[in-house]
């Protein structure tokens, strides 16, 4: 295990920071001294977040998936601060439902958010993090370990920021730069909420092993990512029995196959009422940026 390092004078990069972990993160990132730069798409939210922090701070309104506005704000965050240390590409959405009759766009947008939303934010600010031999922290999920039928864009985006952060440790640990790859469980959180509103996901998730069908509170979640980053490992648990998954998790495709057509046959005369769209505040938020994206062009 890594000794854990200071965060006092730290500059933190948080996406997502409107809410939930993004959030509650910033604000415990400050409360250990880090000056935080918040990203995300709800410039108001972010302003309060910002202005409830202990120390110096500041937001901006960017698109994760958009690079030229990612590219932007690592610059402005840089002259604002004068340096980066540690990056968390914790921005994400999440839809549900059979894949076959998901909407499209949907679908499509969770990739892009979750998946090439993490890399965007990794290109922008690898140079300076590469000046300041920082840490990036990709966020992912216990979806990135099991699949879950009714979650397949979920859990492709989460698998697939997994590989991405795997790949970008080894290729830019000569430079000093570590990275970390952040794994949570069902935790307290408006995208949790919202996918529970849903009568079918809700029930499905409940009928999920324990531990797996628990909802986990947020601040022990992301006081135990707070430490990852502070000794900057490469694996953040924010759930104590993630960490055993790994072991087995070559032997979870094959049962989740035959439990989830077990299953799925159970739900399928419900599975037509199940939501298509994005869930929860944040999947909102990025539907409202894309509508009013659209009208300006």
């Amino acid at each position: 295990m890594s000794a854990s390092r200071s965060l006092e004078g730290q500059v933190a990069v948080v996406t997502g920071a409107a809410r939930g972990v993004g959030e509650l993160l910033a604000r415990k990132l400050s409360a250990r001294g880090a000056k935080v730069a918040l990203v995300g798409l709800e410039p108001e939210a972010l302003k309060e977040v910002s202005e409830r922090l202990h120390t110096d701070s500041d937001h901006w309104h960017a698109d994760v998936t958009d690079h030229a506005a990612m590219a932007r704000v690592a610059e402005e965050v840089e002259q604002r601060f004068g340096k980066v240390d540690v990056v968390v590409a914790n921005a994400g959405v999440a839809a549900g439902g059979p894949f076959a009759d998901s909407d499209p766009e949907a679908w499509r947008r969770v990739i892009e958010v979750n998946l090439i939303g993490g890399a965007v934010t990794a290109r922008a600010f690898l140079p300076v993090l590469a000046q300041s031999r920082g840490y990036f922290l990709q966020i992912a999920s216990l979806a990135a370990i099991t699949p879950a039928p009714m979650m397949s864009a979920y859990c492709a985006s989460k698998s697939g920021v997994e590989a991405f952060a795997h790949c970008l440790r080894a290729e830019v640990g000569h430079k000093g730069v570590k990275v970390g790859v952040g794994y949570l469980s069902w935790t307290d959180t408006d995208m949790v909420r919202g996918a529970d509103q849903d009568e079918v996901m809700r029930e499905l998730r409940r009928r999920l092993p324990w531990p797996a069908n628990r909802t986990y509170p947020l601040g022990p979640a992301v006081d135990r990512i707070v430490a990852g980053i502070e000794r900057r490992s490469p694996h953040v648990y924010a759930q104590w029995w993630l960490r055993g998954m790994q072991g087995v998790r070559g032997y979870l495709p094959g049962i989740i196959a035959t439990v989830g057509q077990r299953e799925m046959r159970r739900f399928e005369p419900r599975l037509t009422s199940v939501s298509r769209g994005l869930v929860g505040a944040g999947g909102a938020a990025d539907e409202k940026e894309r509508t009013l994206g659209t009208e300006r062009h």
